[in-house]
């Protein structure tokens, strides 16, 4: 089809240069080389040089006794013809039209109209023809994904149980309708998949295609607006054709938030593309029913957005919560993921798994990626457990810049600092247990103590906020005590970022204040748009604030109070901690432990380094630890 309409294009080419060429004067085509000033033609009359001119109109031609052509223009010469008699020249006068032929005249007359007529006749064919002809904007542009390009199943899908039992009921129904009919019940037309970003909505939509061997049509939201006003509705319209000619199938819109968005409340006058695109998805989602085979999936991160009238019953029946896994889920993906790498036998995915809380599966997914790419950077073989532990550090902490020029004094007031949160995190029993703390450069932090709860945490006690506010101040409180109130720096911006959010979220929204009660006091923080800013309000009075203010600085306080008194207490604990990081750089939550609460020194490889050898000595003689060399 392609080389048919090329073919088509070179004609209508060549015709028009051809047109082009035919339409220029022939007459001065053949005697533009040879032409010569009238005044030149009286002269060669009067010598007698011409024997032979031809006039056509004003156009003379003619010969010289020489056999020279030539050609000239005549003005409105009187007895030029008696003039050139006398001289002898032999004269042949022809009209204009005997020129050129009488059928190749009617050609050339019509033939403007007939190549109008062609390229009127050659886009009505492409327009009728297939999304991707001419003015074919208005076409779907939902892909196709058949087994070819790689079939997805359940079993590709871990970590969402609940979700894969709620649209196995879609599965049967496509397999097997006649199961469901039988007792008059009806199958959603649509089912939303709600969830954070990551979770395998799209993954979960393929393998419901995959498992009852449909077409699976998928499309993104933004595909549907385009700058041409009704282009959007056109390609809902077109979408919804094409699901009907392959039916039964599957359409998958994804990020169906950028087209579903809630109207506004009559101040952009209803005419804008994404809206009048939203009336027709609503419109042609009743306009079909389930028998006729078509099932509409779609995706969101963002179902606070939508309109209500996509998710009432009827166009959106069901709706799947595909939230982060659990530990079992973390494991269950992460054995989905291992299986296209070389893994060694020391790898325990359990231990994973309850070390990477909260992540999801597109989290999981690229954790065991950075391990293989660190493990080949290594020239290993296979991806060993110290590889997904520095991969995941890397993931978590972001990665190390040892190449970063720091001073002693900075090494040493980053070391305080870390160990002041790595002892209050030790001394609050609220708190998560360390998982590592560093004073390597990593990320934008110069170092960083990072904790990682025991189990999956789905809410938060009053207790634990304290904690964690506590644990925020140790590192300003540390500063504080060992270099004094003049030397505190500005390392701590990002530990009272955190307290003060934390502490106003307990006033404002948890209702953890005394004074001020169980309410919520919060303001509209919703997206600000048309519609909804022109009613925004304020929840709370200057006096209200007043006492939030004085609520949340009490909470913070007492967090920053805590940290004193424990850091007070435990000096000699920061002292040997400090010491210790300045020395190992990094240290394990149980060589955290084991150095403060058993005096156990960490153990680790040293290079046979003099230098690094004294500094080791030299920086430990005060605590009478040594590091033991490897065995």
């Amino acid at each position: 089809m392609n080389i048919k309409n090329l073919i088509m294009w070179a004609i209508i080419v060549f015709l028009s240069v051809g047109l082009f060429n035919l339409f220029q004067d022939p007459n001065k085509v053949k005697s533009s080389k040879n032409n010569i000033p009238f005044s030149k033609f009286l002269d060669e009359v009067d010598t007698g040089r011409v024997v032979e001119v031809n006039i056509q109109g004003n156009n003379i031609s003619g010969i010289l006794s020489d056999g020279t052509k030539f050609g000239t223009f005549s003005p409105s010469y009187p007895n030029l013809v008696e003039k050139l008699s006398e001289k002898g020249v032999s004269i042949v006068a022809t009209p204009i039209e005997d020129k050129m032929p009488s059928l190749l005249g009617i050609l050339l007359s019509w033939f403007p109209m007939l190549l109008l007529i062609g390229v009127w006749i050659f886009f009505m064919r492409q327009m009728q023809g297939g999304k991707g002809g001419a003015m074919g904007f208005g076409r779907s542009k939902a892909k196709l994904l058949n087994e070819a390009q790689g079939k997805v199943t359940f079993n590709d899908v871990a970590g969402v149980e609940e979700a894969k039992e709620e649209v196995e009921e879609i599965v049967e129904f496509l397999k097997d309708p006649k199961k469901f009919s039988r007792l008059g019940g009806k199958i959603p037309k649509g089912a939303l998949l709600i969830g954070p970003p990551g979770t395998g909505k799209t993954l979960l939509a393929k393998a419901i295609a995959g498992e009852a061997n449909v077409p699976f049509f998928s499309i993104s939201g933004s595909d549907f607006v385009e700058m041409f006003v009704g282009v959007g509705a056109s390609r809902v319209r077109d979408m919804f054709e094409q699901g009907k000619k392959h039916s039964p199938c599957i359409i998958f819109i994804d990020e169906i938030d950028a087209v579903g968005r809630s109207r506004g409340a009559g101040l952009g006058g209803g005419n804008d593309e994404r809206e009048q695109t939203l009336n027709q998805l609503l419109v042609e989602m009743d306009g079909f029913d389930t028998n006729e085979g078509i099932i509409l999936i779609a995706a969101t991160n963002r179902p606070d957005v939508l309109d209500p009238a996509l998710l009432r019953p009827g166009r959106f029946d069901r709706q799947v919560v595909v939230g982060n896994p659990d530990i079992i889920g973390r494991e269950a993906i992460l054995k989905v993921h291992v299986k296209k790498i070389s893994t060694g036998p020391d790898v325990k995915l359990r231990t994973i798994a309850r070390g990477t809380p909260g992540f999801s599966g597109a989290d999981l997914a690229n954790l065991v990626n950075e391990s293989a790419l660190l493990a080949a950077r290594k020239n290993k073989r296979v991806v060993t457990m110290s590889d997904i532990e520095e991969a995941k550090d890397k993931v978590m902490m972001g990665a190390e810049r040892r190449s970063m020029v720091m001073s002693e004094d900075e090494k040493k007031l980053t070391a305080y600092h870390e160990g002041g949160h790595a002892i209050v995190a030790l001394n609050e029993k609220a708190s998560d247990p360390i998982h590592k703390a560093t004073i390597i450069p990593r990320g934008r932090a110069l170092g960083m103590v990072m904790r990682l709860p025991e189990r999956d945490q789905l809410s938060v006690t009053r207790e634990k906020m304290y904690s964690d506010i506590a644990v925020a101040m140790g590192g300003r409180i540390a500063e504080e005590i060992i270099f004094g109130h003049d030397k505190v720096t500005s390392g701590a911006s990002s530990d009272i970022d955190m307290a003060t959010k934390m502490a106003k979220n307990m006033v404002t929204k948890y209702g953890m204040s005394k004074e001020l009660g169980p309410l919520a006091y919060g303001e509209n923080e919703e997206e600000v748009f048309l519609g909804r800013s022109v009613t925004r309000q304020q929840n709370m009075s200057e006096e209200t604030a007043k006492k939030v203010d004085i609520e949340v600085k009490k909470i913070v306080e007492k967090g920053y109070d805590r940290a004193r008194t424990v850091l007070t207490e435990k000096i000699d604990d920061l002292h040997k901690l400090a010491k210790a990081l300045l020395v190992y750089e990094t240290l394990s939550g149980d060589e955290i432990r084991d150095l403060i609460l058993k005096n156990v020194k960490p153990t680790r490889s040293f290079e046979d380094n003099t230098e690094d050898k004294d500094k080791e000595s030299s920086a430990l003689d005060s605590l009478g630890l040594k590091p033991k060399p490897a065995i």
